[in-house]
């Protein structure tokens, strides 16, 4: 389906406002952890027992730091669990914002220099910008 420039800012438009309704948000996941605690005389020691729990974790990783935190049944994991929904579809709608920007960008029409001078100035201007990158290499 081939959308043209104005229906592809439209979408755009449409995506930053869903991202505005979005509330609040954190990256992560919730896990259900089950332990043993390790008395020899307790029921969890028994042969086939999962052992103490559930315990619900919210678990991240950011800057290569590992997190967890207990979350209490009730309000407080629905709480959470809706916010881990919320940055999913937030990665989610990042990615389409992204696609529908690179088509915006390639169907934009590339400004046109009529001035020969302006034209050999920002040729030069370009090429030494450039050039020093690859230089430093």
């Amino acid at each position: 389906m081939a959308e043209g420039l104005s229906e592809l800012e439209m979408r755009r438009g449409d995506l930053f406002r869903e991202m505005e309704r979005l509330g609040d948000f954190r990256p992560g996941m919730i896990s259900v952890n089950y332990r043993k605690c390790g008395k020899s005389n307790c029921a969890c020691a028994q042969p086939g027992h999962e052992g103490h729990g559930p315990q619900y974790l919210w678990n991240t990783t950011q800057n290569s730091h590992s997190r967890a935190q207990v979350i209490r049944l009730g309000p407080e994991l629905e709480k959470v669990e809706q916010e881990v929904a919320n940055y999913r579809r937030f990665g989610e709608l990042c990615g389409e914002l992204v696609k529908v920007n690179e088509q915006i960008c390639r169907l934009r029409p590339v400004p046109e220099i009529r001035d020969e001078r302006e034209l050999a100035r920002l040729k030069k201007t370009l090429q030494r910008k450039y050039s020093k990158k690859w230089r430093k290499s």
